[in-house]
């Protein structure tokens, strides 16, 4: 039966980093799941979901603290599950752009997780806007909506929660 670990990697931003962190999991015959990777400022950051069996686990786990200290490499390591199913979940797209402004990530995640709205991905980017130069604000997300929620108050409060924030921001299904 196959574990599941979740890798965190952080280090300098240069070329070859994914190669080696990819390479270590290969030879020690762990399996990548899934990944998110960016450049953050001067520094690159990774997360992976990578399965493997017990002793490929353990095995893994000495490499990646050995690669760690001799790339300059944060790694963490956690072991994990699958996540149970439970109640059904509908997937939503979040989007939101504003003037940028302190606390609007926490003010977002914070109206989501008020009605029980899960984020399964949120990205962020300040950029100065076209023609004026205004300091911008975006958020993309994929979340998900619990069925038992209605969908038409939580948009209705999402809007009204927009204006009151002064944010143009939307709330979609998404359509696979």
């Amino acid at each position: 039966m196959s574990q599941l670990l979740v890798i965190s990697a952080m280090g300098q931003d240069r070329a070859g980093v994914v190669h080696e962190v990819a390479e270590v999991i290969r030879r020690h015959e762990g399996n990548i799941l899934e990944s998110r990777m960016a450049t953050l400022g001067s520094e690159f950051a990774m997360l992976l979901l990578v399965a493997g069996h017990w002793h490929t686990i353990s095995k893994l786990e000495s490499a990646l603290e050995t690669l760690a200290t001799a790339s300059e490499l944060s790694i963490t390591i956690r072991q994990t599950r699958h996540k149970p199913a439970g109640e059904p979940l509908i997937p939503y797209a979040v989007d939101v752009i504003c003037l940028d402004q302190e606390g609007i990530v926490s003010d977002v995640s914070g109206f989501l997780a008020s009605r029980g709205v899960e984020i399964a991905e949120l990205s962020t980017r300040s950029y100065p806007a076209a023609h004026t130069g205004a300091p911008m604000f975006s958020i993309q997300a994929t979340v998900s909506v619990p069925g038992s929620l209605s969908i038409a108050q939580m948009r209705e409060e999402f809007l009204q929660f927009c204006d009151h924030m002064n944010i143009d921001g939307i709330l979609e299904p998404i359509k696979t």
